[in-house]
């Protein structure tokens, strides 16, 4: 049989802001990726050393496949964030967004013995921030958040009026 237990307004009032602050900064991440004049995903592929090395090798030889995975990255990243921030389809946005982030994950962990050339922001092993805000969004899907605070709200009340 299963349990129905419902949350506090304070548990989901931090669900909401975490939803809001992971939103905010994949918002963000877009939106700087489209402001940089010539930005590419190139220098970040050609690091991929893991499982996706492969796939991230044959997007960089097909300078028309890159330029499409450019255009999807920094409009899927403005999509998935802007959804977030607003709790709009926020299921199917959080899970898309941690299919994202895991596909950035897979393309260069922390593993020992893999090494890169571009800086990164700390010292990780296995575990990147990348990795906990990905999971993060798992939880986020299961959460009705944007029923509670966010345009999903409206999107099902319209729903209820049409019916």
């Amino acid at each position: 049989m299963k349990d129905k237990f419902s949350l506090t307004s304070c548990q989901m009032t931090a669900l909401v802001i975490l939803r809001f602050l992971i939103g905010w900064h994949i918002l963000y991440e877009g939106l700087s990726k489209l402001l940089i004049p010539n930005w590419s995903s190139l220098s970040f592929l050609q690091e991929s050393k893991w499982i996706m090395s492969g796939f991230s090798n044959w997007i960089i030889t097909h300078s028309g496949v890159l330029s499409t995975v450019d255009f999807l990255n920094k409009w899927g990243l403005i999509a998935i964030g802007l959804a977030l921030v607003l709790g709009l389809f926020t299921r199917l946005t959080s899970i898309c967004g941690a299919v994202l982030l895991l596909i950035y994950y897979l393309n260069n962990p922390p593993l020992i013995g893999l090494e890169y050339t571009l800086p990164s922001e700390g010292s990780y092993l296995i575990v990147s921030k990348t990795l906990i805000e990905a999971m993060a969004l798992v939880v986020l899907a299961v959460f009705p958040t944007g029923m509670y605070f966010g345009l999903d709200m409206l999107v099902k009340k319209q729903r209820n009026d049409n019916n």
